[in-house]
């Protein structure tokens, strides 16, 4: 078993990182450019977000590769550099990272349809998936998340992919969101669905990040504490943004996260960090809340 797997198994809450895309945004990032080109031409700016989360007490980072796969690269004319952004993903979060501290390698949804909805096969998909999780497992994560996910046959690609192309645990995320007719991603898949058929595939943690806030996790975590015997990973977004003075601000601030942290940490998640919005102070936060709980 993983050094990384034995840790979680320990008594006790995981503490992962906040936001990368918001905090890149704060330190630069212009709207349009490639966030993952970052890891190359602006290395130091990374490392500075990673070594602010590890400092705010979080015990993994996640890379920022969450789109460094070829089809969402394609966008911004960097599909040839898969590899490229992969492995310094990867490598800037472990130059940082103390002892006893681990990295995840961040990866989200392909951006494209998968057939019969779309024109990418089941196998161009996988393929995608594949080059991406040899990269981070190359430039040496302890973990995959696989994250952000909203279409069910999706992420069971990208779940396969991940167990078939690496010898890395795998962690499986998906999108809530609380409508009419309860919780779903925003394809329709509840909870119970998705906790079915992402068990099957073998995968070492399921859970959900981004969403609308703290306040809707806390009902995703009651009923998948019902569901599963899984370690369950929990990473919201700061609520929803809002505009203010022609800047996108999200309003859950450390402040009034915490209550529902502690929340979240009753209902049974091992894991926790926070997802768009979400900052080192979040994660301060967090770590207060539970060394509050021990």
């Amino acid at each position: 078993m993983s050094k990384f797997l034995n840790e979680i198994k320990k008594p006790g809450i995981f503490l992962c990182d906040g936001a990368m895309g918001t905090e890149l945004q704060k330190r630069g990032l212009a709207v349009g450019v490639c966030p993952e080109e970052y890891n190359v031409s602006s290395p130091k700016i990374i490392k500075e977000i990673h070594q602010d989360y590890f400092n705010a007490g979080a015990r993994l980072v996640e890379t920022n590769t969450f789109g460094a796969n070829s089809l969402r690269l394609k966008f911004y004319g960097f599909e040839n550099r898969v590899r490229e952004f992969n492995i310094a993903g990867a490598l800037l979060a472990r130059e940082v990272c103390p002892i006893n501290s681990f990295v995840a390698g961040s990866i989200g949804p392909l951006g494209e349809m998968i057939e019969p909805l779309g024109e990418i096969s089941v196998q161009h998909a996988y393929n995608v998936f594949a080059e991406q999780i040899k990269a981070l497992q190359e430039g040496g994560v302890d973990v995959l998340f696989i994250e952000t996910m909203m279409a069910l046959d999706e992420a069971v690609i990208a779940v396969k992919s991940a167990k078939e192309n690496s010898n890395l645990p795998v962690s499986i995320t998906m999108t809530f969101e609380l409508g009419k007719a309860g919780l779903r991603t925003p394809w329709g898949v509840d909870i119970k669905t998705a906790l079915d058929a992402l068990s099957q595939l073998g995968v070492d943690i399921i859970g959900a990040n981004c969403g609308r806030g703290f306040d809707e996790m806390i009902e995703v975590v009651k009923e998948m504490k019902s569901l599963t015997e899984l370690p369950i990973l929990v990473q919201a977004n700061a609520g929803l943004p809002e505009w203010v003075d022609g800047v996108s601000v999200y309003t859950e601030t450390p402040e009034v996260i915490a209550p529902k942290v502690e929340k979240i940490i009753s209902l049974g998640a091992k894991l926790i960090g926070g997802c768009c919005g979400t900052t080192p102070a979040h994660i301060k936060k967090m770590n207060e809340v539970i060394s509050n709980l021990r």
